[in-house]
């Protein structure tokens, strides 16, 4: 029988270009804070799980050099990537390696460092991330240019607007600049997004989340532990959601969603035995603008085509609907690939515990959601936590 497993410690570095750390040094920069946050020590940990795409980093197998580092050498025997999704595959793998009885306390550590190449091979790099040989090798693809079909297919059908996108982008600035993690901690107005340099139209510098080097950690534990430790108010993981996609976007039915996150969401909620309404806050995968609308649809918080009008409503902000990336979100606090889905549950963890100061959001059911997506819907993760 699965046990209940419970968030005990989240840890978080500073998201940015960080030229003054290693990448040992930022991974432990979260596992302290996790660790310090838990109440508990390196002992305590019996198992490590690294979460790292780790492309674009001197370090290629960077989990045993930062499980070394971390004082977790024994603990650590694997590495988990799930492209921008690889902060939830780690997450995943600890709860159900804890919830299936195999060990009692486990972390996920999330860290990417990948500010260390330019930004001309970083853009080939990720564009690899679909499938190489008939999209990247034959028509160069990018991910500004796959969110950008996403983004025009969104609008023809929709009637999406640039509009409804830079909103997007201000609202996760105006966040971000209450964070003091963020990768950029400074609002912008509307007209600074609309009229910003066209990176792949419709899809402005704006519309674009940057490339972060960052860490985050979350530790999880049983319910017997739970009680061991003494934790008063845990929070619990309620279900996590989990599906993938082709990996040639030109097999796929249609661009204006993106059909894993759907079934990752519906087993999720499922699973928690809740429905879209039901959650009090989330954070979802905003690499660009666009995303974040389908996200809205693609999760039920609103009807397929009206993600743009949520955001004209300002739904989405703190006093809404459905308050979305309070903490600026893959936009405005950065996109270390491997640390993302960590730092989403980091940051949901501080909401459920009342501990987000400025950006705390007013909590009814005590639910809050992490989507988290790899790629263009080849992964897609949501999970559920609960307090």
């Amino acid at each position: 029988m699965e046990r209940k497993v419970a968030v005990i410690g989240v840890g978080h570095s500073k998201f940015g270009v960080r030229s003054d750390a290693t990448i040992q040094e930022i991974a432990f920069e979260a596992v302290k804070g996790a660790l310090e946050d838990a109440g508990i020590g390196q002992k305590d940990i019996e198992l490590s799980v690294v979460g790292t795409a780790g492309t674009r980093t001197y370090e290629l197998m960077p989990a045993v050099p930062i499980n070394e580092y971390a004082g977790l050498e024994e603990k650590g025997p694997l590495r988990v990537e799930a492209a921008c999704a690889t902060g939830s595959a780690a997450v995943h793998t600890a709860y159900a390696n804890v919830a299936s009885g195999q060990v009692d306390v486990a972390m996920a550590i999330g860290v990417e460092k990948m500010c260390e190449v330019e930004t001309a091979t970083s853009m080939a790099v990720g564009g690899r991330a679909g499938n190489y040989l008939w999209e990247f090798h034959l028509f160069g693809t990018s991910f500004p240019a796959y969110y950008a079909l996403h983004a025009t297919a969104h609008m023809a059908k929709y009637g999406t607007n640039e509009e409804h996108m830079a909103k997007v982008a201000v609202k996760a600035h105006k966040y971000g600049a209450m964070n003091p993690n963020a990768h950029f901690q400074r609002e912008i107005t509307i007209e600074k997004a609309l009229e910003a340099r066209v990176i792949t139209w419709p899809l402005k510098l704006y519309d674009c989340c940057p490339i972060s080097d960052g860490a985050a950690a979350v530790i999880l534990a049983s319910e017997d532990n739970v009680k061991k430790l003494k934790v008063e108010t845990p929070v619990w993981v309620g279900a996590i959601g989990f599906s993938s996609d082709t990996s040639n976007i030109c097999r796929r039915d249609d661009y204006v969603g993106l059909k894993a996150a759907v079934r990752a969401g519906q087993m999720a909620y499922r699973r928690a035995k809740i429905v879209p309404q039901d959650v009090d806050v989330a954070t979802v995968h905003d690499c660009f603008t666009i995303a974040e609308i389908m996200a809205y649809e693609d999760l039920g918080f609103c009807k397929k085509g009206e993600g743009g009008r949520l955001v004209d409503e300002g739904q989405t902000e703190i006093g809404g609907k459905i308050p979305v990336n309070v903490d600026g979100g893959l936009k405005s606090k950065g996109h270390p690939l491997g640390a993302t889905g960590c730092s989403m549950i980091y940051e949901l963890t501080k909401q459920l515990g009342g501990e987000a100061g400025k950006r705390q959001v007013p909590l009814k059911n005590h639910v809050a959601l992490a989507h988290n997506v790899g790629g263009t819907g080849h992964y897609a993760y949501v999970t559920i936590l609960r307090r």
